[in-house]
């Protein structure tokens, strides 16, 4: 039968309280209630239930088995109250699957803990991370296998969502040096690379020789490669590392055009979690790393 008769949750709150305490004066403590205020919420609850739930006298407070029956329901109603606001509260109400890329070099920003934030935020959706260079990722995201994308591309290229700009700068060593006479020797990612097409594309238009002398797959073996003085790479200037510098302007080395930072979104994607991604990783705007 329909019924307009609800608990109030802070009146249970107190009452859980007393039993577990034994007493009204620590139950007042323990919510930060005065002990007035803890003897009005068992009143009006035992008013509302039309029973006796404790039994008080000058040395304790017992609990009456219609108490001991309400304390059960007591605890699941505001454990459930409890979960609920939980739940939407911190913005767990999100589900599903996430498959989320990102650029190894981007990977060395503040990006790890963007996502574990994110986790936290939304442990409903399961994040799946890969990390890789970012043709790979485009071509991921165009055959439906990402649902996001942080990835490093020509700038102005009006694709996705810009997250940063930056100057593309050649990278060797603080003491290195590099014979401008000789042939450009180039640590470089794998093809299909942009940073990789940019240095060989300004070379040859500056008619510079250049040689291949290290390929690699990620960005730690970019640097590896050049602090083993196999040749110069090029980098973000925001990335470049403490030990090394920037070269563009020096021995010759032709200007590099711009790079951005960008998300690119799959739009056969879930829009939520999407959105709630790019918008922790558009708030941060990812500031300079210093590997």
């Amino acid at each position: 039968m329909a019924t307009d008769k609800h608990f109030d949750l802070a009146q249970l709150r107190t009452f859980l309280a007393v039993v577990g305490t034994g007493s009204f004066t620590r139950a007042g403590e323990q919510l930060g209630l005065s002990q007035p205020t803890v003897s009005q919420h068992i009143r009006r609850l035992e008013d509302f239930m039309g029973r006796a739930l404790l039994i008080r006298d000058t040395r304790k407070v017992s609990v009456t088995d219609n108490g001991l029956a309400l304390a059960g329901f007591a605890r699941q109603m505001l454990a459930t109250n409890d979960e609920a606001l939980s739940y939407f509260s911190a913005g767990t109400a999100m589900s599903g699957r996430l498959r989320f890329g990102a650029a190894d070099e981007l990977a060395l920003t503040e990006l790890p803990s963007i996502l574990r934030a994110f986790r936290v935020d939304h442990p409903r959706i399961n994040l799946e991370l890969t990390v890789t260079q970012s043709g790979t990722l485009q071509r991921r995201l165009l055959a439906n296998h990402l649902d996001l994308i942080f990835i490093n591309q020509q700038a102005d290229s009006g694709q996705g969502r810009l997250v940063r700009r930056d100057h593309l700068v050649w990278v060797g060593l603080e003491r290195g040096d590099l014979d401008p006479h000789a042939p450009v020797p180039l640590v470089t990612y794998q093809a299909p690379s942009h940073s990789r097409s940019v240095a060989i594309n300004a070379l040859e238009a500056e008619g510079r020789r250049w040689r291949v002398t290290c390929i690699t797959r990620e960005v730690n073996g970019l640097l590896a490669a050049v602090r083993a003085g196999l040749g110069v790479c090029v980098l973000a200037q925001s990335r470049i590392p403490t030990d090394m510098r920037a070269l563009t302007g020096r021995y010759d080395l032709p200007a590099l055009p711009d790079i951005e930072m960008a998300l690119l979104a799959n739009p056969r994607a879930a829009k939520e979690p999407v959105e709630a991604l790019s918008r922790a990783i558009l708030d941060l705007r990812m500031t300079p790393f210093r590997p």
